[in-house]
C-alpha cells in the first residue's frame, strides 16, 4: 500500500533522515522504534506530507508520488494521528470529529456506528469540548477523527504516551481490529515495547535517522530487539 525507499530529509542545514527505507501492507502493523530525538516523528511527517522529502520515492498503491502536500495526502487516503494528539480545544467532540470530512465526498460526510463502537466514551461526551477531555480521551478523539477519513494508510504516532493502562488497552484492540480487517496498512511510532511487539508484524529500530535494524517480526528475536533498543547491544 505504502512503500518508501531511500528516503532523506533536511530541516535547514541539519539532514534528520539518512536512507530509509519503509514498507506498509494491507493487514500489517509495521512498528517504528527508537529512542527520542532519532527522527521518527520527522519520518511520519514526511510520509504524511507534512514536510517534503529531500531525496527518494513513496509509492501509493503501486503509483510514485511526487511532493504532495498534506491535505492531498489525506484525500489518496493517508490518515495521521500525530503525537500530542492536536485536537481542537474549543472544539466539542462531534466538530472534532468532523474536522475528517474535508477529505471525504458530501454524500460520505458522516460518522460511522462503528467508531463510537470502538470509543464510547466518544458518543457519551460528543457535545464536551475537546479541551475538557482527559488525555486518553482526547487520544481516542484523535485516532477517530483519522478513522472518519476513511483511510487506506493509517499513521500513528506513539498512541500511548501519557495515557493510562485501561485505554492503552483499548487502543491494542482497536488496533488489532483494524489490521485483521486486512485492508489498512498500519505504520506505528512506539516506545512502549510490549504494546508493539504485541502488535507489530514488521519493525524499523532507528538510530540518528539511519535504520540499524529492520525485519519482519518472524525473522527478530524479541529479546534481540528489545536489547538494541536498551541500547545494550553490539554497534
Amino acid at each position: 500500500m505504502l512503500e518508501a525507499t531511500n528516503l532523506t530529509l533536511h530541516y535547514g542545514g541539519s539532514q534528520i533522515l539518512h536512507g530509509i527505507d519503509i514498507t506498509a501492507r494491507p493487514g500489517e502493523v509495521t512498528c517504528v522504534m527508537g529512542n527520542n530525538g532519532v527522527g521518527k516523528t520527522s519520518l511520519m511527517n514526511l510520509l504524511a506530507g507534512r514536510h517534503p522529502r529531500s531525496g527518494g520515492e513513496i509509492r501509493y498503491d503501486g503509483k510514485e508520488l511526487g511532493r504532495l502536500a498534506a491535505q492531498k495526502m489525506a484525500r489518496m487516503g493517508v490518515g495521521y494521528v500525530p503525537q500530542g494528539r492536536a485536537i481542537f480545544p474549543m472544539l466539542t467532540v462531534r466538530e472534532n470529529m468532523e474536522t475528517g470530512f474535508a477529505c471525504l465526498p458530501r454524500a460520505d460526510r458522516k460518522i460511522p456506528d462503528e467508531i463510537f463502537d470502538s470509543f464510547p466514551v466518544l458518543a457519551e461526551m460528543a457535545h464536551r469540548r475537546g479541551g475538557d477531555l482527559s488525555g486518553g480521551q482526547q487520544q481516542q478523539l484523535a485516532i477517530a477523527r483519522a478513522l472518519i477519513t476513511r483511510p487506506r494508510v493509517l499513521l500513528l504516532d506513539e498512541p500511548t504516551e501519557g495515557i493510562q493502562p485501561n485505554i492503552i488497552a483499548q487502543i491494542g484492540r482497536v488496533i488489532a481490529t483494524l489490521r485483521d480487517r486486512g485492508d489498512m496498512a498500519i505504520v506505528l511510532v512506539e516506545q512502549f515495547f510490549d504494546f508493539a511487539w504485541d502488535l507489530g508484524d514488521q519493525f524499523l529500530v532507528m538510530e540518528r535517522g539511519r535504520a540499524v535494524m529492520q525485519g519482519a517480526k518472524a525473522s527478530l528475536r524479541r529479546e534481540d530487539l528489545h536489547a538494541r533498543l536498551a541500547g545494550h547491544a553490539e554497534v
